[in-house]
């Protein structure tokens, strides 16, 4: 258990914790005086629960720590973390439920055709349209979870959820070409080396005969 993986694991931890403060609406913080409205803990959850996200991945790769728990973890508390907020998010009615179903389709998408390519051997590597995505997923739920409080953002709210939707259907092709072309190859290898065999096997056959 190394720094990057406990990030990666408390960025799971914040998921119960976010949806608690999203969903509870009536919620008031005093500290020190200081009332906190429910938006602006939920947006501080996020943001902290999304830097966690940046900060693992860069320290893994920086100091060599790089594990089989964190390379499946992290995916998951990623998907965790945006799909509790944004269903938590539909349930407040302020993001449309048919976005939120295609964002996290695409979650499931991508995810099942990276397990299909692991079990061929072959790895998917992460795009720049899937990281894009995700700076648009963050980016939008902030902007949703204001507009709560604040009307007037509701414009960039919407904005930012189309973008992310655009975003997410464009990686998801991307994803999905790049598996076909590896899937594609592997299986024209394969009979590659199934006529190899017959070719070989043709001048035993006539020997023996």
């Amino acid at each position: 258990m190394n720094l990057p993986n406990t990030l990666t694991i408390l960025r799971i931890f914040f998921v119960p914790f976010l949806v608690a403060v999203l969903v509870e609406q009536d919620l008031r913080i005093d500290w020190h005086g200081v009332f906190v409205a429910n938006e602006f803990l939920a947006l501080a959850i996020f943001l902290a629960a999304a830097a966690t996200d940046l900060l693992d991945g860069y320290l893994a790769r920086r100091w060599g720590q790089i594990t089989t728990v964190g390379t499946l973890l992290d995916p998951i508390a990623d998907k965790l973390l945006i799909s509790a907020a944004f269903i938590s998010l539909v349930q407040m009615g302020l993001a449309p439920a048919w976005m939120v179903v295609l964002i996290i389709g695409r979650e499931f998408i991508v995810t099942g055709l990276r397990e299909i390519a692991s079990v061929e051997g072959l790895v998917i590597p992460a795009s720049a349209l899937g990281k894009t995505k995700m700076v648009l997923q963050v980016l939008a739920g902030c902007a949703v979870i204001l507009t709560a409080k604040y009307s007037a953002l509701k414009p960039l709210g919407t904005t930012l959820l189309w973008l992310v939707v655009l975003s997410a259907v464009a990686s998801a092709v991307h994803y999905f070409q790049m598996f076909w072309s590896q899937i594609n190859f592997r299986v024209q290898q394969r009979r590659r080396g199934v006529l190899m065999v017959k070719q070989e096997e043709k001048p035993q056959d006539v020997l023996t005969r």
